[in-house]
């Protein structure tokens, strides 16, 4: 997790930071890129899945309707649904 509240992009080769998603209101607990490579989606203590893309670092899309910190995050190979686990013993899609 990341407590500082960030999503970082390493560039692996040069271990260079490339970008650092700011949007997060608490610790991000989870992260998973998109089958395509074009979108990131983090979990977060403050109860949401946020939507980034990639390239820009723009935020695309906030996810909420946990009632406790998200802990994990995954994307269907398609791209049609982002599943989200919860500490509030809840999966949602």
């Amino acid at each position: 997790g990341s407590h500082d509240k960030t999503v970082r992009v390493w560039n692996v080769a040069s271990g260079e930071c490339t970008r650092t998603l700011e949007g997060h209101t608490n610790a991000v607990m989870a992260v998973c890129l998109s089958a395509d490579e074009k979108s990131i989606f983090s979990g977060s203590d403050d109860e949401t899945v946020q939507m980034w893309n990639i390239d820009t670092g723009e935020l695309l899309r906030s996810f909420e309707g946990h009632s406790s910190f998200v802990m994990s995050v995954c994307v269907t190979s398609d791209g049609q649904w982002m599943i989200s686990g919860s500490r509030d013993e809840t999966i949602r899609k």
